[in-house]
């Protein structure tokens, strides 16, 4: 039994109306899977009080009114949840696998980070040279191909509304490190496939950033204004807990996918799906392979 599944949460009280719990110090899908199993749960049950339930990468934090829930009645809702997931023996979420088509090494991005050169840590090359080169990778190609290769999971929305931030789905040794620029751009384009640390993520508007740019995809993720039937009335295309696999595209088919979604037509390839957790741990590969598989056959 691993160490995630059985560290002992730590509850914090933040101001009057929140509560904020660390599972893990560190990132791990264990840590994840525990932060989404318990919040679902929470959710389920319409607690009232409850206002609000944010997971994050290796915790969350309930929003909830005092004058309903006291703070020690909410702790011991929220411990029994998770002893209730910690003891289960079958560790599944009920989830979707997302497509998202990606134009790497597009004009966009290369000309937004040749203008920010001088915050980088390599400036005689690109963020995708950089990447591929401290990763050991061979080429760019080869970088591309491992990038959207893998599944990731999107263990958190935020930060800016609606981006996700997202971890590859592979064994630890082989996940993908790279490091965000010495100094933050002031602009980086709508739809960036950005890179920091150990997560990918993708960039809901234009602003200003730090990570890693990678290339841009087509795809709306927020949605202000109510133009894109794919997208609910939380405005959030994603949702943690979701996989998305990267699918890499041409030009010419970045620009008929844009003309879609500029004309509120898009619809992307979404495809429920039921993660187990332990499925996963004992063949990381041949579960990458299913995941593309359910995309396939969709």
């Amino acid at each position: 039994m691993s160490a995630d599944k059985t560290a002992t949460a730590r509850y914090s009280l933040a101001a009057d109306e929140f509560m904020f719990v660390e599972l893990s110090e560190e990132m791990t899908l264990e840590a994840f899977f525990r932060s989404i199993s318990i919040t679902q749960r929470l959710k389920a049950m319409s607690v009232p009080g409850i206002i609000e339930i944010c997971p994050a990468n290796a915790s969350y934090q309930v929003r909830y009114d005092p004058d309903q829930l006291s703070a020690a009645s909410l702790q011991e809702v929220l411990e029994s949840l998770d002893r209730e997931v910690s003891a289960q023996q079958v560790r599944n979420i009920e989830t979707r696998v997302i497509e998202v088509p990606v134009l790497y090494n597009d004009p966009w991005t290369h000309e937004t980070l040749m203008r920010f050169r001088d915050r980088h840590q390599d400036p005689s090359g690109t963020d995708l040279d950089y990447a591929a080169r401290i990763n050991g990778y061979d080429s760019v190609e080869a970088f591309i191909e491992a990038h959207s290769g893998s599944p990731w999971f999107v263990s958190m929305v935020g930060f800016v509304a609606g981006l996700p931030f997202m971890y590859q789905m592979v064994p630890r040794e082989r996940q993908i490190q790279v490091p965000k620029y010495l100094r933050p751009r002031t602009d980086t384009p709508k739809q960036t496939v950005g890179y920091g640390g150990c997560f990918s993520c993708i960039y809901s508007v234009r602003g200003a950033g730090g990570y890693q740019m990678f290339g841009v995809t087509p795809m709306p993720i927020y949605d202000p204004f109510d133009q894109q039937p794919h997208i609910d009335d939380s405005m959030i295309f994603f949702r943690p807990g979701d996989i998305v696999k990267h699918r890499p595209i041409d030009r010419d088919e970045y620009d008929r996918l844009l003309a879609d979604a500029e004309a509120g037509h898009y619809e992307p390839r979404v495809v429920p799906f039921t993660f187990d957790l332990d499925d996963f741990n004992r063949d990381p590969d041949g579960y990458a392979s299913r995941v593309k598989e359910v995309l396939h056959d969709h």
